[in-house]
């Protein structure tokens, strides 16, 4: 099976060595997204609720470009400084998901590179039938 990395500038760019995504058969292993701005590269200001907007914009927009959408998640890691600000996630998660939703996971740690709030990653996978190997 080959291997292919997905980028768009829809997206921030990857800051370390990784790729936005990566596609392997069917399956694109989406790399965790802060709420950064893809124009500027720096955070988004405002409160949690705007932080995670951008980021599922930013998930978005990497599932675009590897030629499907949000409705192609399958798992979604949700990573937050303050667990107390999940409840936003889900009435956010509840505006670009419809059932079934993914397999989810939501994880409180210490902190999030450049001092985000909110971090999430993704796996989705592409309808064989719509997008043959």
């Amino acid at each position: 099976m080959s291997k292919e990395t997905i980028a768009t500038n829809h997206a921030p760019q990857a800051i370390g060595t990784y790729s936005q995504a990566v596609k392997a058969g069917q399956t694109i292993y989406l790399s965790g997204q802060i709420p950064l701005v893809p124009e500027t590269m720096q955070l988004i200001e405002g409160e949690i609720s705007v932080q995670i907007t951008r980021v599922f914009e930013n998930l978005k927009a990497v599932a675009e470009a590897a030629g499907g959408g949000l409705s192609d998640v399958v798992k979604l890691n949700v990573f937050l400084t303050d667990l107390s600000d999940f409840p936003i996630v889900n009435e956010i998660m509840a505006r670009y998901f419809e059932q079934p939703y993914p397999a989810r996971a939501a994880v409180g740690v210490a902190a999030l590179p450049k001092g985000a709030q909110v971090e999430m990653d993704a796996i989705m996978v592409l309808n064989p039938q719509e997008y043959p190997l």
